[in-house]
């Protein structure tokens, strides 16, 4: 049946969809209800008056003073005084057509409670009896309007309520917190570590240099008070390393010849020049003893290299024959040489100045350098003559090149004929060291001490043949003659050379040692246990009994020495 305050009108329009509230709910425009006009003349809002039920989302202050009739407004309104005022979904059942929306009172027109919503007022009505509403307490004003329980029949999708599954961003920052500081310390950790490795790493490094360094200088001997420049300058003891050649320089003009030795002493790297007397005594190819000059003459390269070797105790690797037009030419070619002469060289022509002047760094040229080396004043010693020749050869040495190739250039282009066993390679190499250390200041010139018979001296044999010729004679050769020393202590001066038939008829090497005061016995020295078969062979060969056969210390140019006393015989057919 038909509600005869609000009949059904099937042929009434359908309610029209105005919009969408916050919720995502539809509302409908309501019959009857007039568009709003903005324009239009706003009625006051009706003061709120004891025992009335308080307005709701409901509330249109356009409706004007005619609200429509809702017969389940007052119940409603009845259920709302509660502390906290819950408004629910009201509708309007009056006419099954026409439905209310989310939040409409009884006056019919819906408001929302954070933006208001405005909706044309309804139509009036037909007029209603009034309907006695009981009294209610007063409501306390609620601070803000909060939305009523939701109807169990409304269909809400999930995306309307998406603030209920909004993520948790801040765990996630939590967690990202927590991996940049982890990861933060990590690298500080490993920059620590790195830091660590490169510092031990450059210790290690340094430690090294250190070392390796301090072990060079050792072994170049350049640390002052542990070795090197103090084994230059002191005695050579124990076994070295020298290279030894020895050079001629014959005077093609006025003839006669100047005999020295070049050693370069590799383990000390010491450069040194002996100068050899032409008076100093030594054997010849039949065991006969000769001098130096003579046998340079006589015996040639070869058996003169033996004879020093002999004598001296040295293994010399080659003659150099230097004539004095090569010496000429030899100075020319490294570019003239600067000596300080120690007198004036006369020119050879009468009445013209000096060739060479007399003082410090004189320039010489070849001509020069070979009037200098060759000169001799008259009552000069021989001495004198060579202590020059010996400057010359250390300015020609430090004019060299250190470099063995450029060394070698040299030499060939001087076209001499060389003794085969020094070829031009050989001889190169072997002056390209001598210049190293002459152009650096380690290169001395020392004189060979001989006496008035050409004997060696104690003195030579300590200072020169021990020191810079190899220190002690080491033990010849397999199949080499034993060297034999004899120093003459008879009294009788005939002892010497009936010693030096007996050896050399013996198959031994004479040296000669000398003379020395007359002893009453006889004694044989050796130095090693491996001499002393040596030195009772020695003995037997010359007739003295075996208890004169001692170890000692021998010379340093022979392997046994013998110094003959009276208790020597001199054979009859020798005398």
């Amino acid at each position: 049946m038909n509600d005869r305050q609000n009949p059904y009108d099937p042929y009434q329009q359908q309610p029209q969809i105005i919009g969408y509230d916050e919720y995502g709910q539809p509302v409908y425009q309501q019959q009857g209800q007039q568009q709003y006009d903005p324009y239009a003349q706003q009625q006051p809002q009706q003061p709120q008056h004891d025992g009335q039920p308080q307005q709701g989302y409901g509330y249109d202050p356009y409706a004007g003073a005619q609200q429509q009739y809702d017969p389940y407004t007052a119940q409603y309104t009845q259920q709302e005084a509660q502390p906290t005022q819950q408004q629910g979904y009201g509708y309007d059942d009056g006419g099954y057509g026409t439905y209310g929306t989310y939040g409409q009172d009884a006056g019919g027109t819906a408001v929302d409670g954070s933006t208001q919503q405005w909706n044309a007022p309804q139509a009036p009505a037909a007029p209603a009896p009034p309907v006695p509403e009981p009294r209610s307490e007063p409501e306390p004003a609620a601070d803000a309007a909060v939305p009523g329980p939701r109807r169990a029949d409304r269909d809400y999708r999930t995306e309307q309520f998406s603030f209920i599954e909004e993520p948790d961003e801040d765990s996630e920052d939590v967690i990202d917190w927590l991996k940049f500081t982890e990861s933060r310390s990590e690298r500080r950790e490993e920059a620590r570590r790195r830091g660590r490795n490169r510092m031990v790493a450059l210790i290690v490094v340094v430690a090294l240099v250190i070392v390796g360094g301090a072990g060079y200088l050792w072994f170049a001997g350049k640390i002052p008070g542990v070795s090197g420049q103090d084994e230059k300058g002191a005695t050579a003891t124990g076994p070295q390393k020298r290279d030894v050649i020895v050079v001629h320089l014959h005077n093609t003009k006025k003839g006669g010849t100047s005999t020295a030795l070049l050693v370069d002493n590799v383990t000390t790297e010491q450069g040194t020049t002996v100068l050899l007397p032409n008076s100093l005594a030594v054997a010849a190819d039949d065991g006969s003893t000769t001098t130096l000059g003579t046998s340079v003459d006589d015996d040639g390269s070869t058996g003169t290299r033996e004879s020093i070797d002999t004598l001296l105790g040295t293994s010399i690797s080659g003659t150099w024959r230097l004539d004095t037009p090569y010496l000429e030419n030899l100075v020319e070619l490294v570019g003239n040489i600067e000596v300080d002469t120690d007198t004036d060289v006369p020119d050879t022509k009468k009445g013209a100045a000096p060739l060479v002047r007399k003082g410090e760094g004189q320039t010489l040229s070849g001509q020069m350098a070979v009037a200098y080396a060759t000169y001799q004043g008259a009552g000069e010693p021989e001495t004198k003559q060579l202590m020059r020749f010996g400057q010359v050869m250390r300015s020609v040495l430090r004019k060299l090149s250190e470099d063995p190739k450029a060394a070698t250039v040299t030499i060939e282009t001087l076209a001499q004929i060389l003794d085969p066993s020094l070829p031009e390679q050989d001889l190169g190499a072997s002056l390209a060291k001598l210049a190293g250390h002459a152009k650096v200041g380690a290169y001395k010139t020392e004189l060979l001490p001989v006496q008035s018979d050409g004997t060696l001296t104690e003195k030579a044999t300590a200072s020169v043949v021990k020191d810079v010729l190899g220190g002690k004679v080491k033990a010849p050769d397999q199949g080499a003659a034993v060297r034999v020393g004899i120093k003459n202590a008879t009294g009788d001066t005939k002892g010497t050379e009936a010693a030096r038939v007996q050896l050399v008829n013996g198959g031994y090497a004479f040296v000669d040692g000398g003379k020395a005061a007359a002893a009453a016995s006889s004694q044989v020295v050796y130095g090693t246990a491996e001499d002393k078969a040596k030195a009772v062979e020695v003995a037997k060969t010359l007739g003295l009994p075996e208890t004169a056969v001692k170890k000692g210390e021998p010379a340093a140019n022979a392997d046994v020495s013998v110094a003959l006393g009276q208790d020597y015989k001199i054979p009859e057919q020798t005398s």
